[in-house]
């Protein structure tokens, strides 16, 4: 019972930021499908609501540690707290935003997510964290059952409240297995899909054209004659 007291315990923080996220996109998502409003929750209150929930969720995370892994060379290296807390927010709040930008096509976002989870749910069985471990595999489970009515053409759409939530959920385990830069590269069409925004942004602002015919990536290839 103990054991079990203490798995319990450990989960309650993953699941109150990852449902802070989803109550953020749900606010959103009602704003602009029932209430009509096309704005839905304004960026800046958005954003001020999710980097709250980062804040509180990094500053008591430094108590497990301060390290992260280098892959290549196997190694942890201990960031000091100063660097650590906002590191660790950019990573959740990064992470959110990928899945949100890749939630563009019918099942991309839930099917890369799924693959993720996967990877971080196997880290978490090795390193021996039950609780990670419990909650990856419910997760996987709900969103597999979403990507059967999630894969082109899709009857259900993930919106805010999902993206919002699942992408809290990876960055909020990346950091808590100290696998903050595998999570970039097991995430690698999330990263790309940031990367496409930021250069057609930023070559947008120098040239005045656009690099990429749409951007996310995803639908640029869209736009040069890819199926869905």
């Amino acid at each position: 019972i103990k054991s079990e007291q203490i798995v319990a315990k450990n989960l309650i923080p993953l699941v109150l930021v990852t449902i802070g996220f989803g109550i953020i996109g749900f606010i959103d998502d009602f704003k602009k499908l029932v209430l009509r409003n096309t704005e839905g929750l304004k960026p800046a209150f958005k954003m001020l609501g999710l980097l709250i929930i980062s804040v509180a969720f990094a500053i008591y995370l430094v108590s497990a540690g301060t390290e992260t892994l280098i892959p290549i060379v196997k190694q942890y290296i201990t960031i000091p707290v100063f660097a650590y807390i906002p590191f660790a927010i950019l990573v959740i709040l990064g992470t959110t935003n990928a899945v949100n930008l890749t939630d563009g096509i019918d099942g991309l976002s839930s099917s890369v997510t799924v693959i993720i989870i996967t990877c971080l749910a196997i880290i978490a069985n090795i390193l021996g964290i039950k609780e990670l471990v419990i909650f990856c595999a419910i997760v996987i489970g709900a969103v597999l059952g979403f990507l059967m009515f999630n894969m082109q053409p899709a009857k259900v759409f993930m919106g805010d409240t999902g993206s919002l939530a699942l992408g809290a959920f990876l960055g909020v385990v990346a950091v808590m297995l100290k696998q903050e830069i595998l999570l970039a590269i097991a995430g690698g069409v999330f990263v790309v899909e940031s990367l496409s925004v930021m250069i057609q942004v930023g070559y947008f602002k120098m040239t005045k054209k656009r690099f990429f015919k749409m951007a996310p990536i995803h639908h640029h290839f869209e736009q040069i004659g890819w199926a869905e």
